[in-house]
């Protein structure tokens, strides 16, 4: 399956690396291929991407004559996680032109992964944010799409460019593409109900009750009134937005905002295997349960 969206910051890399977390947690066999040049994949695996020997640049360039032949086994590397890395560094950026002269070059990523999806149950691949040739690879390697988007006031915009490229691949490849699901990551007011639950006390609390029983009603002052006024607006944006987004695509999940997930990234592991019990994770979870059932 591949994770695409033509715009940078819409949680791509943090969600292929989640749902494979969980995946793999959950008993399954799960190879990530980073085709991005950034490499956040490979270094969100705790991989450093210069320490790769091989990687995605090598691979892509076996089909350019005169190159060393490389294939996916080569490059594929195990990670502390459990999950099996195709890795990339920045050298990919170099690769690109090089496709544009080949006749298969949308196909390079589909013929490389045949020889290895026996072997693993499911294969997670994250591209770049862009409209060029490693998308483009993901898009005619994929068996399924998902759509990654922000909770933004723009979140939207870019959707339409995102269907130009499907209708393309079908014009130029005969191959249908549909999204199967779309994530939108940092839902916005779920970040605040995170701190808030860590405010509220616990059910039950007798102390807490009658502290709340005997307490003066607290009059709200103009800048905590202006506040409710912001935090209702930002819940109608939400709602609308959401309404607009489940217009184009049939199955919508969200991902609140949770600082676990930069933890995790910072220790080079899945959410899965740093906290699972956090909103984000909880969020994924119920996410990757969805993808295997795909398999």
């Amino acid at each position: 399956m591949t994770f695409c969206h033509h715009k940078g910051g819409t949680g791509k890399t943090t969600s292929c690396l989640n749902i494979a977390g969980f995946c793999s947690l959950a008993g399954k066999k799960v190879l990530v291929v980073d085709c991005d040049p950034q490499a956040n994949a490979t270094a969100g695996l705790g991989v450093f991407p210069e320490s790769a020997r091989k990687n995605m640049y090598d691979l892509f360039m076996s089909r350019i004559e005169g190159f060393p032949q490389v294939k996916m086994i080569d490059i594929i590397c195990s990670t502390e996680s459990g999950i099996d890395l195709a890795p990339s560094n920045l050298d990919l950026v170099g690769a690109e032109p090089y496709l544009y002269g080949i006749a298969s070059r949308a196909e390079v990523l589909r013929d490389a992964l045949l020889p290895v999806k026996p072997i693993y149950d499911l294969i997670l691949i994250d591209t770049p944010p862009s409209m060029g040739q490693f998308v483009i690879n993901g898009l005619v390697a994929a068996d399924h799409i998902i759509v990654t988007l922000d909770s933004g006031s723009f979140a939207l915009n870019g959707v339409g460019p995102l269907f130009t490229i499907f209708k393309d691949i079908k014009e130029d490849l005969g191959k249908e593409l549909r999204v199967d699901m779309a994530v939108i990551s940092r839902w916005g007011e779920a970040g605040e109900d995170e701190a808030d639950k860590a405010r509220e006390p616990e059910k039950g609390d007798l102390v807490s009750w009658l502290r709340s029983f005997l307490t003066p009603h607290h009059v709200l002052t103009e800048e905590e009134k202006y506040a409710h006024e912001e935090h209702a607006k930002e819940h109608d944006r939400l709602k609308e937005m959401l309404a607009g987004i489940e217009t184009k695509f049939s199955d919508v999940h969200t991902v609140p905002y949770s600082p676990e997930v930069y933890e995790a990234q910072k220790r080079g592991m899945p959410i899965s295997h740093i906290a699972p019990e956090s909103s984000a994770g909880c969020a994924y979870k119920i996410i990757a349960d969805e993808v295997m059932r795909w398999t």
